[in-house]
C-alpha cells in the first residue's frame, strides 16, 4: 500500500526562516528559503521514511508552502 506523507512550510517573520511542519516523524526543517527547504525534503524525507517504515515501502510526500513574506529591504 502506498502511503502519502505531508510536510508543510510556514514563513515565521521574526526569525525570518520557513518552519516545517509534517506528519514524517523526525523531519524537522528550518531555511532561510523555499529553495533550501525544498532541497531539504528531496534529501531528507526517503531517508525518514526508510528508516520509520523500511526499505520497500512506496510513500508520495506531498508539501505546500503557507506565508508572506516582504520584499523590502532588511
Amino acid at each position: 500500500m502506498r502511503k502519502t506523507y505531508h510536510v508543510a512550510a510556514f514563513w515565521d517573520p521574526e526569525a525570518k526562516v520557513w518552519v516545517s511542519k509534517s506528519d514524517l516523524p523526525g523531519l524537522v526543517i528550518e531555511t532561510a528559503t523555499l529553495g533550501e527547504f525544498e532541497a531539504l525534503i528531496r534529501g531528507l524525507a526517503p531517508e525518514l521514511i526508510a528508516a520509520n517504515e523500511g526499505p520497500h515501502i512506496e510513500a508520495d510526500i506531498e508539501w505546500t508552502a503557507r506565508g508572506v513574506v516582504s520584499l523590502e529591504a532588511a
